[in-house]
């Protein structure tokens, strides 16, 4: 699969090959071409798996026009970022500092960050009402939508990002208390939840949550990193050593769609109590088989596509961090609102 969004082209499937053509970039696969891009047209290449070949003379190409390469694993881990001499990224950087300086910046970033979860909150337990055949259940996930609606009006007129991070964790203790109606009810006992807990998460549901956050997180790193940001500077998260805190804001909008995937995964079977194992002090971890299995089943979600709201394409779900940190590259760079990934 080869596909252009926002002056970007991910090469998503393997044996790929882009080569130079003049001013033009020309992507092959079995010596048939695929598609040819005026290099003017592209900011920068994402290529995913070891099996995609880009020649020397088109990474040439690239970065005499300014525009970057970047190298990704089939899971998406960043493994390299060719570029030219930098010439606009120290611009968005700074931009991206004096955002984080400025509280009148830095709280309509934190605003959409938690707008866009929320909102995404919403979706997944409207999904789990929808689909229910008990009444109860049904009637605490409609009292759970209107709590979480009007926590949303409300996000607006939130001055600071205090108070954001107020609605956003009250939003998220609302909707944990309820999470284990996501469950099916035969399950509801062989994995209980009493809220969100992690270092260390002390029940299966929460111990599989926070592993699936940790694949996110690393996507939303790479995702700002090939695009020039820097993970560490964020506005939603108080920046501490060692933080990934714009990463951590940006996971904001994706973190229900990771909690589906868990949810599916425990549903259907898939993954049982035997595969969670006790350890000393109360923690609870996933053994390595059991880690393989939700890696596969994260690649296998991050492979599913949707019409993308925006740009009414279909993209993978996958693509979705990089879609969103070149939007917010765009926010900073011409100082306008940053529209988070909705669901639907």
């Amino acid at each position: 699969m080869t596909q252009l969004l926002q002056n970007t082209l991910y090469l998503l499937t393997p044996k790929l090959s882009v080569h130079r053509d003049g001013l033009a970039l020309r992507v092959e696969q079995d010596r048939q071409i695929k598609l040819s891009l005026p290099i003017h047209n592209c900011e920068s290449i994402f290529a995913f798996g070891a099996d995609i070949y880009i020649s020397p003379s088109a990474m040439r190409l690239c970065w005499e026009h300014g525009a970057s390469v970047c190298f990704f694993t089939d899971w998406g881990r960043l493994e390299a970022r060719v570029e030219g001499v930098p010439q606009g990224s120290v611009f968005l950087r700074a931009a991206q500092h004096a955002a984080a300086a400025d509280p009148d910046l830095s709280a309509p970033l934190a605003r959409a960050f938690v707008a866009g979860k929320i909102h995404n909150t919403r979706w997944l337990a409207a999904r789990t009402a929808r689909d229910s055949d008990s009444p109860t259940d049904r009637a605490e996930l409609e009292a759970l939508l209107d709590s979480l609606a009007r926590i949303l009006r409300a996000l607006p007129s939130a001055p600071t990002v205090d108070d954001i991070r107020g609605h956003e964790g009250q939003a998220a203790a609302l909707y944990f208390e309820s999470f284990r109606i996501h469950l099916r009810p035969a399950l509801r006992e062989r994995f209980p939840m009493d809220g969100r807990n992690r270092r260390p998460p002390r029940d299966a549901i929460n111990c599989l949550l926070s592993f699936l956050y940790a694949l996110l997180r690393h996507d939303c790193v790479s995702a700002l990193t090939a695009v020039g940001l820097d993970p560490f500077v964020g506005y939603l998260h108080a920046h501490r050593s060692g933080r990934e805190s714009l990463a951590l804001d940006l996971m904001e909008e994706f973190r229900p769609w990771v909690e589906r995937l868990a949810l599916t995964l425990l549903n259907r079977g898939e993954l049982k109590p035997d595969d969670f194992t006790a350890r000393d002090g109360g923690a609870i971890e996933l053994g390595e088989k059991t880690r393989k299995a939700a890696v596969a089943a994260y690649q296998q979600r991050k492979a599913e596509e949707i019409a993308h709201p925006l740009f009414k394409e279909k993209v993978r779900h996958g693509q979705l961090p990089f879609i969103q940190a070149r939007l917010l590259a765009r926010a900073l760079r011409e100082c306008s609102d940053y529209t988070p990934h909705l669901f639907a």
